[in-house]
């Protein structure tokens, strides 16, 4: 069977974008020999780098196929108020609140994470063990769930080949040029990235519109109503609830997410903390509306849910959208293709680097005696390879356990950290045991809501109520830790001055 024109140009496509990750690998790995500049690029990140950064971190390929897909169905306009929530809650209104203040702070207590900072903020080794616990055990299944967006699309270009050579490859060179370069590497690797999913969003939509199934802008609102009129609702239509509860939890559940506010720590200036501010929104904007608006154009392709279930709906659409022979159509698909690719190394190497400073920064001290400087970077670069290694088996073994945990994973760590994290920043009254009830309490939410949706219903109902879980989590740890803070021990002065009056 011979290679279509568009698998050439896939293929072509993939080699040339493997080739540019491999040279960044190569060109960064001189300048990370030390830990601080492994984790955190010497904290001398600028404007653009730290804002793309966190912009392409913060969007999988799951947002582009699942996320989109679901929502766009099931909502239709509506979803896009997710996208913008994420700009200006997620992004916006997170670099505003966090930046500043986690950049100076962290430096001023010499954190290179975010059980370091709990360790030094709150002069508590049990906080930043226990913390260390939750990133490792729930980040890297969730790492795992990076790789579902690029199932879906690569089936419809290669039919012919398992998804998994796919997510093999993403793993390879996020492997690769991680494990060379460190922090510095995913930067440089996230602002070519970021450009590339600029390019493939805009033409996405410009494709997806212009299509004779729409038949342009003009006739987007008519025709989704014309399929069912809640599509246009402006408020989600009977989604409402469910709406908003995901705006909540993917806009703010990044200001708890430790592969997010490290971003923060990162950046070289303040001038550059208020230029990343704007481009990152910008950014976020771009990707979130662009990859909604697409997911709601679905039922104008469609005229059923594909049997893959939400996951095909986007593939299905831009298979449509893209059918011809042509070059260009070819062309555009290929460059979708490297989008979620794209999209999935980035997001994945966060997480990966944060999940192995967890284990070689801040649980080994604890567990080893002298492991510190060549241990350390050592032990960081070999984590690296094995949480790689097992986020790609965790994707292609499908164990239950695993895929369980990833459904509660973003809401868990987020309402573990997000207040402890949050009032360490702006209030020199939060105590060490509020902070740590805060966590406890952010934690258990989510797992007792578990086990009584679970109990009453079915593990199912609770795997759908996950959002619910994750925002309520959140809520709680925002709420009880400055409580307890106000009837427990206060922190030493010296604790105070070290860390609040330099970050504030």
């Amino acid at each position: 069977m011979g290679i279509s024109r568009v698998q050439l140009i896939s293929v072509i496509a993939l080699l040339l974008f493997s080739a540019v990750m491999v040279y960044i690998g190569f060109s960064t790995r001189k300048k990370t020999k030390t830990v601080d500049g492994f984790l955190l690029g010497n904290r001398g990140i600028g404007a653009w780098m730290s804002a793309f950064a966190y912009g392409t971190s913060y969007f999988s390929a799951v947002i582009f196929i699942g996320y989109a897909g679901k929502q766009g169905w099931d909502i239709g306009l509506g979803g896009i108020w997710i996208g913008i929530g994420n700009a200006v809650l997620g992004c916006f209104l997170a670099w505003l609140v966090l930046a500043r203040r986690s950049r100076n702070m962290t430096r001023a207590i010499s954190a290179k994470t975010m059980p370091e900072f709990f360790e030094g903020r709150y002069n508590s080794p049990i906080l930043k063990f226990i913390s260390a616990i939750i990133i490792f055990v729930f980040l890297v299944p969730y790492s795992s769930a990076v790789y579902k967006g690029l199932g879906s699309l690569f089936n419809t270009i290669f039919p012919e080949i398992s998804v998994n050579i796919c997510m093999l490859i993403v793993a390879c060179l996020t492997a690769f040029f991680l494990v060379l370069g460190g922090y510095l590497a995913t930067v440089y690797t996230d602002f070519v990235l970021g450009l590339i999913m600029l390019f493939g969003v805009v033409a996405m939509v410009l494709i997806v519109v212009n299509n004779p199934n729409v038949g342009g802008i003009t006739n987007v609102i008519p025709r989704l109503r014309a399929v069912e009129p809640d599509l246009v609702s402006v408020y989600g239509g009977k989604y409402f609830t469910f709406l908003c509860t995901n705006i909540l939890l993917t806009s703010f559940g990044t200001w708890g997410l430790p592969q997010m506010v490290s971003k923060f720590y990162a950046v070289k200036d303040e001038v550059s903390i208020k230029r990343a501010t704007i481009i990152s929104t910008f950014f976020a904007a771009f990707i979130g509306v662009g990859a909604y608006f697409v997911g709601a154009l679905s039922r104008l392709y469609l005229s059923e849910l594909p049997t893959a279930g939400y996951d095909a709906v986007v593939p299905q659409v831009l298979l449509n959208a893209l059918g011809g022979s042509g070059f260009f159509s070819n062309a555009v698909l290929a460059l979708i293709l490297i989008l979620l690719l794209s999209a999935s190394m980035s997001t994945l190497s966060s997480i990966v680097l944060t999940s192995s400073s967890s284990i070689s920064v801040d649980l080994m001290p604890q567990l080893v005696k002298d492991w510190k400087d060549k241990k350390q970077m050592i032990g960081m670069r070999v984590l690296c390879l094995i949480f790689v290694a097992l986020s790609y088996l965790f994707a292609t073994m499908q164990i239950a356990i695993i895929v369980s945990i990833m459904s509660f994973s973003w809401g868990i760590v987020s309402g573990s950290f997000i207040g402890p994290y949050l009032w360490g920043l702006y209030s020199k009254k939060i105590t060490k045991t509020g902070a740590l009830t805060g966590m406890l309490c952010g934690f258990f939410t989510v797992v007792i809501c578990t086990l009584v949706n679970t109990l009453s219903v079915d593990f199912k109902a609770a795997s759908a109520n996950a959002p619910i879980f994750g925002v309520a989590a959140m809520a709680v740890s925002v709420i009880i830790t400055p409580l307890v803070s106000l009837f427990t021990a206060k922190l030493d002065d010296a604790v105070i001055i070290k860390a609040w009056e330099a970050g504030k």
